[in-house]
């Protein structure tokens, strides 16, 4: 039988780069990471972008009405029911009042990115170069709110999805044409760095949290060298989850890198933040 490697009557040998067990195999890692680094630069270059708002946070947040209604539904069951299935009823009772706590950051995402986009859209005149779209991870909870966000306003955004064995699947609000698929963690950080004019962590769990500390590390050894305005979002949340001036009293981290972010609990707080550092440090008409 014919292989890749051999010529059948009608089959013409196959070229490297159309072989799927060499592009596929380790030895052309190094291919698709190019590959990877390459398609989304040109599309971008297509699309006239060249910046972006970027929006990280939880895949698992859910929007308010649907924790309102998965509550109800819980409730109902537990009227109906008795011993140990009433027990786990009342388990899962309480692991989605915890949810519903959270949910308050899906509306503000939504809200933000709505006032981000609507006043990008006022700041990029036609034909201009993109620089304020709203970019996010491109899966569920947080990434779905901020581009739902900027849906709602007329604006494009941007997904740089990941594959993963769970949670993350393309939300429906991404604009089709800036919709990514990436294989590699370290890439798709690559652009949410090359692309950000600023970036906006709302609550999240592990990927969150590496992508924020990243971010952080990046800015205070100033590998990054432009002005990215950081806005840590929630402060009830993050205020239990890191206890940063503990880290300053411990002397792992400096009083002034405390001054790398600004903290924020307020949509309208967040958007004057940022569009006042946009707008100064990139030379816009207030």
């Amino acid at each position: 039988m014919p292989t890749p490697y051999t010529q059948g009557p009608d089959q013409p040998l196959l070229k490297s780069y159309n072989n799927p067990e060499f592009v596929n195999s380790p030895e052309a890692r190094i291919l698709r990471i190019m590959a990877e680094y390459l398609e989304p630069e040109s599309r971008f270059e297509r699309h006239n972008v060249r910046g972006a708002i970027v929006f990280f946070g939880s895949a698992r947040i859910i929007p308010p009405e649907k924790a309102d209604e998965e509550i109800a539904a819980i409730e109902r069951q537990i009227a109906q029911s008795d011993g140990e299935r009433r027990e786990l009823l009342l388990l899962t009772l309480e692991s989605l009042r915890n949810k519903r706590q959270t949910s308050r950051y899906y509306s503000d995402a939504t809200e933000l990115a709505r006032m981000m986009t609507e006043w990008a859209k006022r700041h990029t005149p036609e034909g201009s170069q993109k620089r304020f779209l709203v970019c996010t991870g491109g899966g569920p909870g947080i990434m779905e709110a901020a581009n739902l966000g900027a849906h709602l306003a007329g604006g494009e955004s941007v997904g740089l999805n990941i594959s993963l064995p769970f949670e993350q699947m393309p939300n429906q609000y991404i604009s089709a044409t800036l919709n990514f698929e990436f294989h590699y963690f370290f890439m798709r950080k690559l652009f949410f760095m090359s692309l950000a004019n600023a970036l906006v962590v709302f609550p999240g769990g592990f990927g969150t949290l590496d992508e924020f500390m990243e971010a952080l590390t990046l800015v205070q050894t100033r590998k990054v060298q432009k002005h990215l305005p950081i806005v840590l979002y929630g402060s009830d949340f993050w205020d239990e989850v890191i206890n940063m001036p503990r880290m300053v009293e411990l002397g792992v981290i400096s009083p002034e890198d405390l001054n790398l972010f600004h903290r924020s609990n307020d949509v309208q707080d967040a958007f004057d933040y940022l569009t006042t550092q946009l707008t100064k440090f990139h030379g816009l008409e207030p």
